[in-house]
Order: C-alpha cells, then sequence, then structure tokens
C-alpha cells in the first residue's frame, strides 16, 4: 500500500454463517451450511438495519501506513488497536512521498473541499520537499538518539510521514462501518486506498454480507 506499507489479513473468525446463527438463536436454532434462505436472512438483516448479528465474528489485520493515516483510522473507537511503539523501538527511515499524481490541491470551502491535480512541476518540487524535511527530520532523530536522548522524546521531531503498524482486530459490523466512511469519495485518498484493501479480504471471507452491504447502499447496519 502507498510507497512502504500493507494490510493483511493476520487471522480471522468470521465468516456468513455466524451471522446466520447468531440471528436464528432467537429461535433456538443453528445450521452448518448455508442456504438460499439463509442468504435471505443477512440481506433482511442489513436491510432492516438488524445490526447485533453482524457482530458475532472477528478481523485481525496487520496494518502498515503513515502515521497520520493510522490517526485516522484510531477514530473509529469499536476495535482494538495496538500500535507499533517509538518508545521501544528505533524509528525506520520510511516516510511517505505520494505519486506525483496524488500530489493534488484542494478547491472549495471547509466540508466541501473538491480535490485537484497539480501541474507536474509543482507535484515534483512537493515531492522534494517532503523528502528534505523527511531527511532531516531522521537525521535529527538518529543524531539525538546517539546522543543519549530517550528515543519517547526523540520520537518528537518525526513528522506525521513516518511510517507506523499496529494491529487492528474488528467485528464486520464495525468493519462495514470503517469501509463506509473510509472507502467513499470523501475519504482522504490515502486511507481510501486502505479502506478499498480491507473491504477486499472483507469480501473474501463473507461474501454473502459483502454482497447485502453493497446493495443496502454501503450503510453499516
Amino acid at each position: 500500500m502507498l510507497d512502504h506499507g500493507f494490510v493483511r489479513l493476520d487471522d480471522a473468525m468470521a465468516d456468513d454463517l455466524s451471522v446466520v446463527n447468531s440471528a436464528r438463536v432467537s429461535f433456538g436454532r443453528r445450521v452448518t451450511e448455508m442456504s438460499d434462505a439463509d442468504a435471505g436472512l443477512i440481506r433482511f438483516l442489513m436491510r432492516e438495519r438488524h445490526g447485533t448479528p453482524f457482530e458475532h465474528n472477528a478481523f485481525r489485520f496487520h496494518v502498515r501506513c503513515p502515521i497520520f493515516v493510522a490517526r485516522e483510522w484510531f477514530r473509529h473507537r469499536v476495535g482494538s488497536f495496538n500500535e507499533f511503539s517509538l518508545r521501544y523501538a528505533t524509528a525506520t527511515d520510511d516516510f511517505y512521498v505520494p505519486e506525483p499524481e496524488d500530489v493534488r490541491t484542494q478547491v472549495g470551502k471547509p466540508g466541501a473541499y473538491s480535490f485537484e491535480p497539480v501541474d507536474p512541476e509543482l507535484a515534483e518540487t512537493a515531492r522534494e520537499e517532503l523528502r528534505t524535511v523527511y531527511e532531516a527530520a531522521f537525521a535529527t532523530y538518529q543524531r539525538l538518539v546517539e546522543q543519549g536522548v530517550a528515543r519517547e522524546l526523540a520520537r518528537a521531531v518525526l513528522p506525521v510521514g513516518a511510517y507506523t503498524e499496529f494491529y487492528w482486530t474488528v467485528n464486520a459490523r464495525a468493519l462495514m462501518n470503517f469501509v463506509s466512511l473510509r472507502n467513499a469519495e470523501p475519504a482522504q485518498r490515502e486511507i481510501r486506498r486502505y479502506a478499498e484493501a480491507v473491504e477486499a479480504l472483507f469480501a473474501e471471507r463473507m461474501p454473502v454480507t459483502a454482497a447485502a452491504f453493497v446493495a443496502s447502499g454501503r450503510v453499516a447496519p
């Protein structure tokens, strides 16, 4: 993802049957194989916004992304996060430099921006400016650590374009809420790339639920 990142499904306890059986337990019923009626039940639950049956499963993702992407991600509070710590580990020199076509300008008012490409010369200038800042910041960080400054303090010089990584455990209902907001036109381009990958991994594990989500306008139940 981007230039130095990734998102991978580390583990999962999730399938469409988890939704079906969570709903049918109200009637003391349980099934071991999906049927057309079960698929219809999932579509009904999604359409009528009966959300709790979608919570009885778990996805664990391992993510590496720029810090500014992680900070947007962590705003989704229904889930568990554990992040790489710059208090205990030494920073790497991986920083996000956008591709030329991803350097953009914003047009409009707060809350109603559109984003337009810039000319190639400005795009390359922006990329070089970012590299210059990153190199200076990382050199300062290394120098402070080598001189004996604690990593937890030296990290203060690192910009939000530095890469971090974390584990994220989340149920399908909260995952759908995440992708409905972050894999959407108003979302920042960088986090949207990650949300697209998360949604693809979700759809592989829970194809009936994912299809019902899309059919219901991509609104989480």
